[in-house]
This record gives structure tokens, sequence and C-alpha cells, in this order.
């Protein structure tokens, strides 16, 4: 059989890049970019590789394992999932429904058949302690959509190749791709916005990559984003720039829809330029300046992610992101801030389903720490396997996920993980998280089974939709996550009834009558904004749509649809919500905190193009070359500290310590160092041969699990107080201009 040309997208990260993949049997060729796609339009990074190399990596489990005291045996799919079902049952039974955890990693967003099996499983499991990836990164994001839109899921994403002015804090999304903003291509994307006239401004500790395309670039230390909205924000109501001001516009729909401008004005009046420049290090000039350029173009939007989202005032500078895209009239209209209509709406669903996203209704058992949309935090979680009592966690199911390596203080997650009577774990390596399980069920590859990128179309920079069939089939019929999770669900609520319903349920899971992912994707398209709404007589798209273009169907750019998408026509935004003036109050009472004696450098974080946090560290793409977990300090500060580009730093902060290899940079500033997330490959018992040889350090290892932002509990992630010096035995000439690009 002559080889084939088959279509996929790519789900490494969230920019959704359409890929041509050639196929010779059950072999994958060559990948390239898919021209045809409406969205990639051809782009590809180089992650795209390791998709045949995670196919034919050998290190890649295709049975289930079976903890024997320090070994592993291989067992059946149908022993693994019952022994998994049995011991989490008999958790339950004996100890209560809280004494199970479930953790789902990042890569479980990208799959289509983890997002409809997980609600099943936590439904049927009824655990409050449920932790995510989410808490690390990107709560703070869905809580403010969750106050001023009422839903978790309506998160609006710049309408970047119309807008005249992109204001971007803390994101590099060059690098990424984007975050919470599909936008596959993104450098040629700003380098279009310039073309044409436009302005990128990009506020950042450190020159990134995005930086660099930049008309200006603002280089404020971690954790001062909240303080310069603040100020932006104070300014366009001071100065009357406003849709709500009769000199700028008449009132509008938009207008007709926010609510509590005075509050809001009253409580940013500490917030003058004036006041918060010396903090900012930024002349008021330059921040009013700023605030009336931005309010003066044609379209304007702002932009914030990780960076925003990861330090002690989270919630509230993400919070502000929107309220100044709102106040302008930059949203919800072409070059501004918009929803996406993706043609299967989990925001919808999640609003249908009465499950639109809420603040804390409780908090956790040892900590009191906020649970927002029912979640834990993740930093939480090491202490509730460690302390003892009702609710102690004593099984532990984790999915697509390695928390030891993205989580706070990962080293101690690890000791408590070790202590568990049982750990189950969905995933295809032994890692430094898995390593600990008793049970690890490993699902197929994305190129051995069909998928849709449900969650990240609905937050994608224009309106398509692509469907990805699987292009090999996996070997000895290994099942896809939604198999393994729905087997699961259906064998834990089988234990849970009686003898009737019990045989009932166990028909069905032998049966093969659950519905597909296919069939609910089906289901969700024909109700979607593009559907029939299961009326025959109208045209409206289906899967079979899908699967006859498979390049993608262009469904549009993004239009207004601030009526379809608010909660009722009623609803007004309120931008005086009491949980955000008191983090105003507290951000005037307390300030931002800034570097110590003991610690007076700040940590920040950074991505790489070749990988998405540790996923990928086990194919050569990611790893070979230069050095890629090394420490970028200032000149400045490594004169001070007599280190040289080459020489290894030891890194210590409250929790821990790590050594790394120093590069000497201007692009941090001063009193700024970086290091890069996902490394830290050591330890017994992993089979990851490529990581072990390439194996980093953690800089989890240093951010600590007792600071969470205030209103969801996220984890602080970002200007992570340490200590920087010359590592024991390091030999260091002291030079710190010395070359660096053997390591850059």
């Amino acid at each position: 059989m002559a080889p084939r040309v088959a279509h996929k997208t790519c789900n490494l990260c969230e920019a959704m890049c359409g890929l041509r993949i050639t196929v010779d049997g059950d072999a994958v060729g060559r990948i390239e970019g898919d021209p045809d796609d409406p969205i990639s339009r051809g782009h590809l990074c180089p992650k795209a590789i390791a998709l045949r190399e995670i196919q034919d990596d050998p290190d890649r489990l295709r049975r289930p394992l079976r903890r024997r005291g320090r070994d592993w045996e291989e067992i059946s799919f149908d022993d693994a999932l019952a022994e998994t079902a049995e011991r989490l049952h008999a958790t339950r039974s004996q100890h209560g429904a809280d004494a199970v955890g479930v953790y789902l990693g990042n890569p479980g967003a990208h799959s289509l058949g983890v997002i409809l099996g997980l609600s099943p499983l936590h439904a049927v499991l009824a655990t409050r302690n449920r932790y995510a990836a989410s808490s690390l990164d990107q709560n703070p994001k869905h809580a403010a959509s969750v106050l001023l839109f009422g839903n978790f899921l309506r998160i609006a994403v710049p309408d970047i190749d119309r807008t005249d002015f992109l204001l971007v804090l803390g994101a590099n999304p060059v690098v990424s791709g984007g975050s919470l903003m599909s936008a596959p291509g993104v450098g040629k994307r700003l380098r279009a916005l310039r073309e044409r006239g436009g302005r990128l401004v990009v506020v950042d500790p450190r020159r990134t990559e995005t930086a660099e395309l930049a008309d200006d670039h603002l280089p404020l230390r971690p954790g001062l984003d909240g303080l310069l909205l603040a100020a932006l924000v104070h300014t366009v109501l001071d100065e009357k720039h406003t849709v709500l001001d009769e000199e700028r516009a008449a009132p509008g729909p938009l207008a007709s829809r926010l609510a509590g401008t005075p509050s809001l004005a009253e409580a940013l009046a500490p917030f003058s330029p004036e006041a918060v420049a010396p903090r900012l290090g930024l002349d008021a000039a330059r921040i009013r300046g700023l605030a009336r350029d931005f309010s003066a173009a044609p379209s304007a939007v702002c932009y914030g992610r990780v960076g925003t989202c990861q330090h002690p005032y989270g919630t509230l500078a993400t919070w502000l992101v929107d309220v100044l895209n709102l106040l302008t009239g930059n949203f919800d209209r072409p070059g501004g801030a918009m929803f996406p209509t993706p043609a299967a709406d989990l925001a919808d669903l999640a609003r249908l389903r009465g499950a639109p996203g809420h603040l804390s209704q409780w908090t956790t058992r040892v900590r009191g720490a906020p649970c927002f949309n029912g979640e834990a935090p993740t930093p939480c979680l090491g202490e509730e396997i460690r302390t003892p009592g009702p609710g102690q966690i004593r099984a532990l199911l984790t999915i697509a996920g390695n928390p030891v390596l993205s989580a706070p203080n990962g080293a101690a997650l690890g000791e408590a993980l070790a202590t568990l009577p049982f750990m189950a774990s969905l995933d295809f390596y032994v890692n430094e998280t898995t390593r600990h399980a008793h049970v690890i069920l490993p699902p197929s590859w994305s190129l051995e089974h069909d998928n849709y990128e449900i969650l990240f179309h609905g937050f994608a920079v224009r309106n398509t939709a692509r469907f990805s069939p699987a292009l090999v089939a996996p070997r000895d019929g290994q099942p896809d996550d939604y198999e393994l999770l729905t087997d699961l669900t259906l064998r834990l609520a089988g234990r849970e009834a009686g003898t009737v319903r019990r045989a009932a349920i166990e028909a069905i899971r032998r049966s093969g009558l659950v519905p597909s992912p296919r069939r609910l994707l089906d289901w969700m398209l024909r109700i979607g904004p593009h559907g029939d709404g299961f009326r025959p007589w109208r045209s409206g798209l289906r899967v079979r749509d899908l699967e006859a273009n498979p390049s993608g169907i262009d469904l549009g750019p993004l239009r207004p649809c601030l009526d379809e998408v608010l909660p009722s026509p009623e609803w007004r935004i309120d931008l005086a919500p009491e949980v955000m003036l008191a983090e105003l109050d507290r951000l005037a009472r307390e300030g931002v905190p800034g570097p110590r004696p003991d610690a007076p450098y700040q940590l920040i974080g950074r991505r790489d193009v070749r990988t998405n946090n540790s996923w990928l560290h086990n194919t050569r793409m990611a790893t070979k070359g230069r050095e890629r977990c090394t420490l970028i300090m200032h000149p400045d500060d490594a004169r001070r500290e007599g280190l040289a580009t080459g020489d290894r730093a030891l890194i210590r902060s409250r929790v821990g310590q790590v050594e790394a290899p120093v590069v000497v940079s201007d692009e941090v500033l001063p009193g700024v160092v970086s290091l890069p997330h996902g490394w830290g490959h050591r330890g017994e018992g992993l089979r990851m041969g490529v990581a072990q040889r390439h194996p980093g350090v953690s800089v989890n290892d240093l951010v600590d699990d007792a600071a969470l932002e205030p209103v969801v509990g996220n984890a602080i992630l970002n200007g992570v107080p340490v200590e920087v010096v010359a590592a024991p035995g390091a030999d260091s000439p002291g030079a710190a201009g010395a070359d660096s690009s053997s390591l850059l």
C-alpha cells in the first residue's frame, strides 16, 4: 500500500496547528504544516515533530503496570481497571468519599476523551479533593469571567488580527502560541499588526521573544501588573476616556450593561499614576500616556496571562485586564476583546448543566484555602495526604499530570505521594509522579485515536472547527482516555449500586452501548451556535461535515455576541464586586511583596518553543542542542555574586535549593532571575531514558507551597524570593561579561 497523507490537529499546545502527516502502514513519517487550515495557515513549530517521537518512543507504556515492591509487572487492562476500581471503592467505603483525591494534568485539556469522560467519574466519586493544573496557572482568569460574565468558560480573547493596539502583560505568546488565546503563528500576526500601523506594548520583567517584536517594552518587577493596571483604569476613569462618558461617545449597548462604576472609581482613588509611579519605576506621565494612547486607538485590547495570574494579586490583575477593555469600549467589537462562538460551546453547556462556575463554596480541610469552582488548590495536595483525620486523602488518581514537577514544593509532594496506601495513574510514562503509583493505566497516544480540541476552539482568535481522526491503530487494541475513564466509572458505579442496578451497569459496560466521543461531539455540534438544533429541516454543522473537510472549516472572524452569551437579558456586568474591591483595598494597604534581605532575587519561569511543561522531555526534539535548563541573570547581579556564563549557581528558597548553569544576559531586570518550568527528571524508578540524560532541575522545588493567592488559592509561581550564590566547589572566574552564546 502506498503512503498516504493524513490530517491531524497538533495537541501539544493551545495553538492547535493543522498538520499534514505522511503515514505508511502503521509508520508515521513526514510532518508538515497544513496550508489549508483556516487558523494556522501552514504554521507549525518544532513541537510537532514530537508527535512522531512519542508514537515511536520505546519508553512509552503500551500495557498497564502493577507495582510489586520496587518492581513492576505487566497486567491486562481488565485486571488493572478492576484493581483500581476495587481499591478506590474500598477506600471510599472505609474512610468516606473525600478520602479519594483526583488530579488532572494539563494534557487532559487537549483530549476530547478526558474532557468527556471526567465529569461522570467526578460524579461517581463525589469527592471534594479535586485538583488540577488550572490552580497553578489560570484559575484567576476563570474567576474574573465568573464575576463579570457569569461563566468560568466565557473567556474574551484578543481579536489580534484586527486590533490597532495590543497591550500584553505577563505573556510570551510568540513562544507559547497563546494561552487562553489560541493563535498559531503569533509572531507573524504581531508583525502584521505593526505593518498595518498598529502598536504593540509588552509589560514583562524579561525581554521575551514577544517583547523583542514590540514598539515598547515596560520591564516591571514581578507582581506589579495589578498596580499598573489599577493606575491605567484610574486614568481612563479620571480623564473620562470611557464608554460611559458623553464626551467620548453616546451610550451604546455595552455602556448599558456596565454597573458599579462609581464604587470602582472610589476604590481606585489611591492608584493615580503619580501615587504608584515610584513603586513601578515608571514616570507618571508614561503611565498616563499609555492609558490615553490605549483609549484613543481606533481599536485596542489588553491581554494578560500566566504572569498576571501567578502572583499574590492574580485574580485582581486578571479582572482589571477585562475592566480596562470594558471601560474603554474595546470589548465585543472587532479589534478588541471578543468572545469566540465555537461550534461545540462548552461554556453554554456549562450553563445548561447549571454549572457555570462559582467562587469558594467551601475551603480545604487542613489550611482552609478557598476551593474555586469545586477545585482545591494543588499546593494543598501534599498536606491533605500527610495530615491525619476525617477527609485525609488515602487514595489518589492522577490523569495525564505530573504535579511533582509542576506543583509548588514538588519534592515534598513526591514524599507525600510515596506514603499513599493506593495510587493509580492514567499515563503512558513512568515519570516523577507516576513512579509512586500502584497501578498505571496507559491510554493510546493522540495519533491513535480521534480528537477534537473542544476546549481551545473556545479560546481561538478565529472561529474554526477541525476534527482529527486516528491516523494509525493502537498496538494490541490499547484503549483511549475515554474508554479507560468510562470503564472505570462504570465499575465504580456498579460497586456502589444494589444487586439489580449493578447487573444493569455491568451489562452496559460490557455491551459497548456507551456513546462514543464522536457521537457526543456530534450532539454538541448540533446544539451549538452553528448546529441545526436537532431540527433536520435546518442545515447545521455535524461531525460528518468535519470529516469531509479534513483541513477544517472556517466559521469566520470573531463577531459581536455579548447579548447572546451573557446569562440573561437583565445581566449587568458588575465592575465593583465586593471581592475585588476588597483586593484593591488590600493592595493599597499592603502593597506588593518585594525582595527580602535573605532572598534578594525574584525568580520567574519561562517557556521554550520546543517543549510544553514537562510533556516532551523524553524526545530528542526537546532536548537536543544547547542546554535549556539554565538560570538567566542580569550582568550586575552576576558580577555581584562572582558568577559568569557557564558557572553553576546555587539557588535557595524557603522550601528547597537547586543548582543550575548560569547565563548572563540583560534580558532580565536587575534583581530578577529566570529558570524554566518542567525540568527535574531525577530520582529512582523513572523509565524516561532521554529525559534522564537531560534532567535539568525543577524550578518548583523552589516554589513555596505555603503561599497562595487569597481569592481562588492559585499558586504563586511568579516572583519567588530566592538567594543566588556560586555553587559549592564551582571554579568561577567571576567574569560576568563572558560570552553566553553557548548556553543561549
